[in-house]
C-alpha cells in the first residue's frame, strides 16, 4: 500500500472532497485523523472508513484558530508518533461570494474568502512544517481551482485567495525542502458531483441567464477531453502525491483541470 504507516491530518474531511481523499488515504494503509467545523459529518466519514478496515480518528477544530490547530497537531503526534501528510480541503458556501460581479460586489464578500482560505492554510501548512522539518520527513498537500490561473468573470474573491495559496505553497516549498519537506498544491477544475459545484455552477447560471445544465456543458467543453474530472480522480493524485513514488515533487501546481488549463 502507497501510504502504509503513515499519519495523515485531513482537514475539511467531512466535505465531499476532504472525506474523499481521507478514504483513498486510508485504502493505501494512512491512519487519518479527520478535522472539521462539526462533529456529526466527521464522525459519518471515520464510522465508513472504519467499517472498510481503515484506521481513522477525528476531532473537532476550527482552522482558523491558531491555538486549536497547533494543540491538534501535537495531539496526533502524541497519538501516531509522526505527522507524515498534512492535506487542507476547507471550503465556504458560495453564495454571495460568487455569481456578483466585482462593480457590485460588497467588501465584505470580497473579503470573506480573502481572509479565510489563505489564513486557514497558513495556520495548517505552518504546524504541519514546524513538526515535519524535526522528524525530517513529511508531505504538505493544499488544493485551489483553475480559476486562481485563468480570467474568470464572477469569482468575486475566491481566485485571489486561491492564487495566494499557490504562491504560500511554493515559498514553503522552499523553505522546507533542505529538511526533507514536500509541498504541492493541487489545481482542479469543478468537480460537478459536489455539492458546492451544484451550488456554484447554479450562481454561474443565473448570472448568465441560462440552466445550470448548460453552464455545466460550457465549462466541460473548455477541457481538452470535454469531461470535468470527479472527486476520485482528485484523490487518487492526491495519494500518489503524497506517496514515496512522488518523492521528486515539490514547489509545484499539480494541474487536475482536465485540459481547462494547458501547461
Amino acid at each position: 500500500m502507497l501510504l502504509e504507516n503513515k499519519n495523515a491530518i485531513i482537514y475539511g474531511a467531512g466535505g465531499a472532497v476532504g472525506s474523499a481523499v481521507a478514504h483513498a488515504f486510508a485504502t493505501e494503509g494512512a491512519h487519518v485523523f479527520l478535522a472539521g467545523r462539526t462533529s456529526a459529518g466527521l464522525e459519518k466519514v471515520a464510522e465508513k472508513i472504519q467499517a472498510s478496515g481503515g484506521t481513522a480518528d477525528f476531532a473537532t477544530v476550527d482552522v482558523l484558530n491558531e491555538a486549536a490547530v497547533e494543540a491538534h497537531a501535537d495531539a496526533v503526534i502524541a497519538n501516531a508518533g509522526s505527522l507524515d501528510i498534512s492535506f487542507n480541503a476547507i471550503s465556504l458556501p458560495q453564495t454571495g461570494i460568487q455569481g456578483t460581479p466585482i462593480i457590485d460586489l460588497p467588501t465584505d464578500n470580497f473579503d470573506l474568502p480573502m481572509t479565510t482560505y489563505p489564513k486557514a492554510n497558513f495556520l495548517t501548512t505552518r504546524a504541519a512544517a514546524r513538526r515535519m522539518t524535526t522528524q525530517k520527513s513529511g508531505v504538505i498537500l493544499t488544493i485551489t481551482a483553475s480559476p486562481s490561473r485563468t480570467a474568470v468573470p464572477l469569482m468575486g474573491g475566491m481566485a485571489p485567495a486561491w492564487a495566494a495559496i499557490e504562491s504560500l505553497s511554493r515559498g514553503l516549498a522552499a523553505e522546507l525542502g533542505p529538511h526533507g519537506v514536500r509541498v504541492v498544491c493541487l489545481n482542479a477544475a469543478g468537480m460537478p458531483e459536489t455539492p458546492q459545484l451544484t451550488e456554484v455552477y447554479g450562481l454561474h447560471a443565473d448570472a448568465y441567464g441560462i440552466s445550470g445544465q448548460a453552464f455545466h456543458t460550457r465549462m466541460a467543453d473548455r477541457t481538452l477531453r470535454k469531461q470535468l474530472p470527479t472527486v476520485a480522480e482528485i484523490a487518487n493524485v492526491a495519494v500518489f502525491i503524497a506517496s514515496d513514488r512522488a518523492g521528486a515533487m515539490t514547489g509545484t501546481i499539480a494541474n487536475l483541470t482536465g485540459g481547462m488549463i494547458v501547461d
